[in-house]
């Protein structure tokens, strides 16, 4: 015991100049479920949009999607004997960003369906968040879109105010693509207002990616809040323009106005909002930007030359799988790696 009688302090040990321990040793105070509620946040304009244009048959696929989407993530985990962290919410963006790739005219079991892939199939067993190699949404999509190709492309409703008309007409892409094979060339005189309707979401499609204001403004609101970053949605969306337009200034009347090509299709909401998935897609800037160009060139090979009118979900899903090659060829070198191998050459 130390003696103070004289006033002085018991000594104490020096604290260690160098504390070791894992990654990560910077944090900055945020949670997974909270960058899974902003990226909410950001999607929900685009969502209240849709019901606003489709009515109540968005809601139903929006609610059962979400709904769907957290008990299978809740019975997969308990049967696997996990942890249930459905607080987490990354199941309620899931289902949210599924239901958004979905027509508001699909069936019940359809949208169950897509839910059951993208969770169960393409993301618990592999086990759960963060060791999922492809985006999980998108993978329910591609799989309702391949093996239920008329429930997915054939019923596509027009616009109208809280979905009172129901009226069945095609996409924008789908119209291009009927016009070139039908005539051989590409139809496309479209008036100012037109392009206004285009930009603002007058126009058939997906849940969510009709209207491309409200898909920017999310996706800005995600890289002011450093969610995401530009590298990626700029080259994904630049690429696209970039090779379209070469086509078109080959062949103006076979290949569409590469302007169209960016505000049509679901390139928005894939570059913003799938695109930039962390556990799919590249960690470096170099990585990101390698990432969006591969991407805007096979969702470019895919519409003009492929069987689908739309290709972001196969060239996200396809560069999902180069994801680890990019990461492998961009990261940067080891701090005295240049030294040691100028020293061993030497």
């Amino acid at each position: 015991m130390a003696d103070t009688s004289e006033g002085k302090k018991p000594k104490q040990e020096a604290a260690p100049r160098f504390l070791v321990s894992s990654s990560p040793h910077l944090h900055d105070g945020q949670s997974v479920g909270g960058i899974m509620r902003l990226v909410i946040y950001a999607l929900l304009p685009a969502a209240l949009f849709s019901i606003y244009v489709f009515g109540l048959s968005a809601v139903r696929v929006i609610v059962l999607s979400v709904a769907s989407s957290v008990v299978f993530e809740m019975l997969s985990q308990r049967v696997m004997k996990r942890t249930v962290r459905i607080g987490d919410w990354s199941a309620v963006l899931t289902g949210l960003l599924l239901a958004l790739n979905l027509p508001s005219t699909s069936p019940w079991w359809l949208v169950v369906v897509g839910s059951f892939f993208a969770i169960v199939i393409a993301k618990q067993i592999y086990g759960g968040l963060g060791y999922n190699p492809f985006n999980p949404a998108l993978v329910g999509r591609v799989v309702l879109l391949i093996s239920f190709p008329v429930q997915m492309t054939a019923r596509w409703i027009a616009p109208s105010k809280w979905g009172m008309e129901a009226v069945t007409t095609a996409t924008p892409l789908g119209r291009i693509r009927e016009s070139l094979m039908s005539q051989g060339s590409v139809d496309l005189h479209l008036t100012q207002q037109e392009w206004i309707d285009l930009l603002i979401g007058n126009r058939a499609g997906c849940l969510g990616e009709v209207s491309i204001v409200l898909l920017l403004a999310g996706g800005i609101f995600l890289i002011a809040k450093r969610v995401i970053s530009w590298h990626t949605p700029v080259a994904f969306i630049g690429a696209v323009w970039i090779f379209t337009g070469i086509f078109h200034l080959i062949d103006p009347m076979k290949y569409a106005d590469p302007s169209f090509h960016v505000i049509t299709g679901g390139l928005f909401i894939g570059a913003f909002y799938m695109a930039t998935d962390y556990v799919t897609s590249p960690i470096t800037g170099r990585g990101m930007l390698i990432f969006g160009v591969g991407c805007g060139l096979i969702t470019v090979v895919i519409r003009l030359f492929g069987a689908y009118p739309e290709g972001v979900s196969f060239a996200i899903l396809l560069m999902n799988a180069a994801t680890p090659l990019i990461d492998r060829f961009s990261r940067p070198a080891v701090f005295g790696a240049r030294k040691r191998k100028a020293a061993a050459g030497g």
